[in-house]
């Protein structure tokens, strides 16, 4: 989270060779963890919701119009993070994938400049060990997220570094000048533009900034207020330019998507919140004999805030626990390695504190490296014909994400998957559904059934694959008289894991 910089300027240094080892060696290894996360983005597949957002963004550009043409649950926000890097694609004439994993590690690399810069400015953390620090957060950035690196959560979690920087020094009455506030602002307004959920960990952070410095004007500070404007310009914007959204799409999301969760068990009891409670343990055990300086205090409660949203959104999934764990983690490398204060010098400690960052991490990134399995379709779909059109039918959207986009082939629906079939049966399934509530999820189904009809009539697939492990779709299709139809020019070619692969006959 931090430059290491300053810490060979408060060490003693004998002569000038002592200074350019000792400047050299953290850059070299801060180098090497990127040159680690450069060569984990060639060998990790891409993301399946940033697969379907780079091609939304594809088709925006493109002309079709979000909400409208594509069915996709998030804000805006989560499309047009992507497109300044696949404008740029189209430019260079790469894939957007390539570019986007070079913005975002450019990212992570301008926060945690800028975030360390900021926590430089602080009198009161003169005695952290930044070398160290800063080693352990550009792994927790860049390769900890693993198979969700690029999702909307961990764009977020860079853009709100800094803010979390100027909250600690908000809450020590210390002074900032105009460009942190500037940058802090900015982010926390990006970070807020994602998720509604986002402004609970920035309001405990601000809140508790005003109680450390006894002052309720700190509320009103100008990185606040510059959040909250953006945050207000962005919801009128997408009022304006995306009606949509607010008359069809939240009203779909609301009835089919917010109405459900997952089994507490899943939600709760997982490894995003065993890390957590690790580190949070370790960090109160390590300091239980001083008060948690402003640094760690705003981590970890911004990490609480985090794992409330994550908490509340009811899923359990992976990528939404990633700002929770990724700022616990950064709380906790920052408590144990960061503190010159505390053991300092102590070989066992030291030991000690190595094996418990070793071990966590090793967990998140497993965690958040988990993928859905759905066999090796990808060798056999590209042997059938070079760039097909994909049509998918199954509620599962890693079936066919990012295979369209590694096969450079063309995605024949206008939603990420057939979902709404899939929210339905899960609504009816945790909840109990009144005759109306029953007549208008019916009329969800029949919607999405037509959006697939139009689909396939529109663009007549190459590939057509169907998922019958999940929910029987091959059933589904062949009770359709309509969709029967319309796979009567379709050959089975073979079935991997369930999966029916289709091809078109070539008249």
């Amino acid at each position: 989270m931090t430059s290491n910089i300053d810490a060979v300027s408060r060490i003693p240094l004998r002569d000038s060779a002592d200074r350019e080892k000792l400047s050299l060696l953290p850059w070299f290894l801060i180098a090497l963890v990127f040159a680690v996360a450069i060569l984990l983005r060639q060998v990790v597949p891409l993301n399946t919701d940033v697969s379907w957002l780079l091609t939304v963004g594809e088709r925006v550009l493109d002309g079709e119009r979000l909400y409208v043409d594509i069915v996709e649950i998030n804000p805006p926000m989560s499309v047009l993070a992507y497109l300044p890097g696949i404008v740029l694609a189209r430019a260079l004439g790469l894939d957007p994938k390539y570019v986007i994993d070079t913005q975002i590690l450019l990212l992570a690399a301008a926060s945690l400049l800028v975030t360390a810069r900021i926590l430089r400015l602080s009198s009161m953390l003169d005695k952290v060990r930044w070398a160290s620090l800063a080693i352990w957060a550009a792994a927790v950035l860049t390769i900890l997220p693993m198979h969700v690196f690029g999702q909307r959560e961990h764009i977020a979690t860079l853009t709100f570094l800094p803010a979390l920087a100027v909250y600690a020094l908000r809450s020590n009455r210390e002074p900032l000048p105009l460009w942190a506030i500037l940058t802090a602002g900015v982010g926390a307004g990006i970070t807020l533009a994602f998720k509604p959920y986002f402004a609970i960990p920035a309001i405990l952070c601000v809140v508790m900034s005003a109680v450390r410095a006894h002052s309720w004007r700190v509320l009103f500070s100008p990185e606040n207020v510059i959040a909250g404007g953006l945050v207000t310009a962005f919801s009128f914007y997408t009022y304006v330019f995306y009606p949509e959204y607010f008359t069809a799409t939240y009203p779909l999301v609301r009835d089919i998507y917010l109405s459900w969760s997952m089994p507490a068990s899943v939600v709760l009891l997982n490894s995003a919140t065993l890390i957590w409670l690790i580190a949070v343990i370790s960090i109160f055990l390590v300091r239980r004999t001083n008060e948690l300086d402003s640094a760690a205090l705003v981590t970890l409660l911004a990490s609480f805030g985090f794992a409330i949203s994550f908490f509340l959104q009811g899923r359990g999934w992976a990528y939404q626990s990633y700002p929770m764990v990724a700022l616990v983690l950064l709380g906790m490398g920052y408590v144990l390695t960061g503190a010159a204060s505390i053991q300092a010098g102590s070989r066992r400690f030291e030991i000690a504190a190595m094996s418990m960052l070793a071990a966590t991490f090793v967990v998140g990134s497993q965690w958040f490296n988990a993928q859905v399995y759905v066999g090796p379709i990808e060798g056999a779909v590209a042997a059938l014909k070079p760039h097909p059109r994909i049509l998918v039918l199954s509620g599962e959207a890693a079936i066919g994400h990012p295979l369209v986009r590694t096969l450079h082939g063309v995605w024949v629906s206008r939603q990420e998957s057939l979902w709404a079939r899939e929210f339905v049966r899960l609504t009816r399934e945790h909840n109990s559904i009144d005759p109306q509530t029953d007549a208008r999820l019916n009329g969800y189904l029949a919607q999405e059934r037509t959006w697939l009809i139009e689909d396939f009539k529109s663009l007549p697939p190459d590939v057509v694959l169907i998922d019958n492990l999940r929910d029987g779709w091959g059933a589904w299709a062949r009770a359709d008289a309509e969709l029967t139809q319309l796979l009567r020019p379709y050959t089975l070619v073979q079935s991997i894991e369930g999966i029916d692969i289709l091809r078109r006959t070539e008249r």
